[in-house]
């Protein structure tokens, strides 16, 4: 028989009694060695808040509730975690802690255990891996930001071609000016190029 807080009376040698605590207990899953869906080893360790719920049922149905809420929770992160992508579990966290809390809560019940939350505290990479990914995350903004800078070379040659089919020869040869100007003030170098007569033509005007 269950019996709640307060004073209870035992009679030695007959009555057996066990001390539930159904205060919310806070265990620290050692961190677990996954594979990953797209094959990357990580190593994962998260923090899971459970209490019971139905004292009776955590000693009837269960030798050991305690040990098998938190071995089941051990394997469950690594499982799950093993369906997902590595990018998956860093940007999809909150998602991930959701379907375990509910996953875990489930298969607990049975043992009269609620699982209130499991949250993942750290998701260490692999030096070697942290630098491929670097690399990786480094090729990926200069190809972005290559691709930028020939979009805007594109539109400007757009405008240029619609340009020159309104400008006429001398407002073209003041277009050229100012682009030589860009470029001398960037770069340290001496350029030689050949200056129309019409420019000094309209300069003596």
């Amino acid at each position: 028989n269950g019996m709640g807080p307060g004073l209870v009376f035992v009679i030695p040698y007959v009555d057996q009694y066990c001390i539930i605590d159904c205060r919310t207990v806070c265990y620290d899953i050692p961190p677990q060695k996954v594979l990953t869906k797209d094959s990357l080893t990580i190593d994962v360790d998260a923090v899971v808040l459970y209490r019971v719920h139905n004292a009776i049922v955590a000693i009837t149905n269960v030798r050991s509730y305690k040990k098998a809420t938190e071995l089941l929770a051990a394997t469950s992160l690594r499982n799950f975690l093993g369906t997902k992508t590595l990018a998956q579990i860093l940007a999809e966290s909150s998602d991930i802690n959701e379907t375990l809390k509910t996953h875990l809560d489930a298969a607990t019940e049975f043992w009269g255990v609620c699982v209130e939350r499991i949250d993942i505290k750290n998701v260490r990479i692999p030096a070697d891996l942290q630098s491929a990914l670097s690399a990786e995350a480094q090729a990926s903004r200069e190809a972005l930001a290559k691709y930028i800078a020939a979009d805007g070379e594109k539109d400007a040659s757009h405008a240029l071609a619609e340009a020159a089919v309104k400008l006429d020869d001398m407002a073209l040869q003041l277009r050229f000016l100012q682009t030589l100007n860009s470029i001398s003030m960037k770069n340290n170098n001496t350029f030689v190029v050949p200056i129309p007569l019409e420019l000094f033509q309209f300069a003596a005007h």
